[in-house]
């Protein structure tokens, strides 16, 4: 299986481009519609997308990783410019002992019990800042085959807007994200694998999860 990651760089220009920067629901629809529609229940699940939208000094980037290569000729006139390549490379450059280098924005939350929940009046889902980020950051990188070397974070906007399914009511969709970059060795090559192709944590839909990895180089 290819894993293909495709890098759009949008015009500002295009009124199209600017809604969907401005919320995770038209993203993901936009990201969704580079991808057959008839896809089952689940589609991205099944083409394995991930996407992640970054601040550049050149203006916003959307980096979409997936197992199904998109389509950028369904994107609307103007829309922006698009570049897509296979990570084959990437992954069979995958062993244990390697140093690489990641970035994840990933929406970080704790899940208390039941008893915990109840006793202190607490959501299901609570979202992590700040240190308590960090430290579920890096449990997620032991559980994703990393022994993160150096780290830093960052938080960034939650990844919000309002989904309408057919025949129900109106939900809200809310991820805190936080970003996290740094160095790190691999010690297991399948959990970094899957992790890669599965991204991490909550919110996958709306931009959240996708894992970047990419090999350091030595020094001359």
């Amino acid at each position: 299986m290819t894993l293909w990651l495709t890098r759009i760089v949008p015009d500002v220009r295009s009124r199209e481009a600017r809604r969907d920067l401005a919320g995770a629901i038209g993203m993901h629809r936009r990201v969704m519609s580079l991808f057959p529609s008839d896809a089952g229940p689940d589609p991205r699940a099944r083409f394995g997308v991930l996407f992640r939208t970054e601040d550049t000094p050149a203006g916003p980037h959307l980096l979409i990783q997936s197992a199904h290569e998109p389509d950028p000729s369904r994107l609307p006139d103007g829309y922006g410019t698009t570049l897509t390549r296979p990570l084959d490379a990437l992954i069979a450059a995958i062993r244990p002992g390697l140093t690489v280098r990641y970035r994840c924005a990933a929406s970080p939350v704790r899940k208390p019990g039941a008893t915990t929940r109840a006793l202190h009046n607490l959501p299901p889902v609570i979202p992590l800042t700040g240190a308590a980020a960090d430290e579920w950051w890096l449990r997620q990188a032991d559980q994703s085959g990393l022994k993160p070397l150096t780290h830093h974070s960052r938080p960034l906007d939650a990844a919000r807007g309002e989904r309408r399914p057919a025949g129900a009511l109106a939900q809200r969709i809310r991820h805190a994200r936080t970003q996290f970059n740094g160095t790190a060795a691999i010690i297991d090559t399948d959990l970094l694998k899957a992790a890669v192709l599965n991204g991490i944590g909550r919110g996958k839909a709306y931009g959240c999860g996708l894992l970047s990895i990419s090999p350091t180089r030595r020094p001359q």
